[in-house]
């Protein structure tokens, strides 16, 4: 038996059409899994493909997890949900987030839109004894200094998976996280895009580079799999090291 094989699986990554998404959706696209994602835009040929993103074998939908009514009346039309994966974020730059109009509507992605799905998707995933994944950040450990909303609430994700974890464990379901380090997507190209920024950023971490999108993918699998099946309540850092070194 390969425990790795998702075939006649049906798997959602809420922010799959680029960056850590996309990256998730595709790995489990290439162990079997019928895949779908979501994104803000009407379609799927609405997004670049200058970040790696790809959406040949995904199923898109439109979904804004910010708005609770989209939320609330989303049908991506399948009747099984076996892997929910929570991969939407927002962060704004220069100081934005001081503003409190910005910080709400950071959290309002980041955390009740992650919630706002767990909580949509709940019985689907209880009848297939399923699993869900959240993407947190290396920043759910440590202060993010221009960042107050994008920090505190990948820092309110940890709580949550715990939180989750206990409350539908006699559900069957487990809830995990990824806290990815350093990845090259379109929200972090302000800073691989810096020389100064992208040096010290290598230079940070232990592995000595910046990781791919894709390179979430494997844990991702690992953590929805029999492999992971004793396992609920954890995110795990995916960086490189960096949380080693900090």
């Amino acid at each position: 038996m390969n425990e790795i094989d998702f075939k006649g699986q049906t798997v959602l990554v809420t922010g799959g059409s680029s960056g850590i998404g996309n990256g998730i959706a595709r790995t489990f696209r290439d162990h079997g899994a019928a895949v779908h994602i979501t994104g803000t835009r009407e379609s799927a040929s609405d997004y670049r493909s200058e970040y790696g993103s790809e959406m040949t074998g995904l199923t898109y939908h439109q979904l804004d997890v910010s708005d609770d009514k989209a939320v609330q009346e989303f049908d991506p039309a399948f009747d099984r949900l076996d892997v929910l994966v929570n991969s939407v974020g927002a962060v704004q730059y220069k100081r934005r987030e001081f503003q409190i109009d910005v910080f709400r509507n950071v959290l309002d992605v980041n955390l009740i839109g992650v919630m706002a799905c767990c909580v949509k998707f709940h019985d689907l995933l209880a009848d297939s004894k399923g699993s869900i994944i959240i993407i947190g950040s290396t920043g759910s450990f440590h202060a993010v200094p221009f960042q107050p909303a994008y920090s505190a609430s990948k820092g309110a994700l940890v709580t949550l998976i715990k939180s989750l974890a206990v409350a539908w464990a006699r559900d069957g379901i487990r809830v995990n996280g990824i806290a990815p380090g350093p990845v090259k997507t379109k929200m972090t190209k302000i800073s691989h895009q810096n020389p100064e920024i992208d040096r010290r950023t290598q230079e940070s971490v232990p592995l000595g580079r910046w990781g791919a999108p894709e390179e979430m993918g494997g844990p991702a699998l690992f953590l929805a799999s029999p492999l992971a099946s004793y396992i609920t309540g954890l995110m795990i850092p995916v960086d490189g090291g960096l949380t080693t070194n900090v």
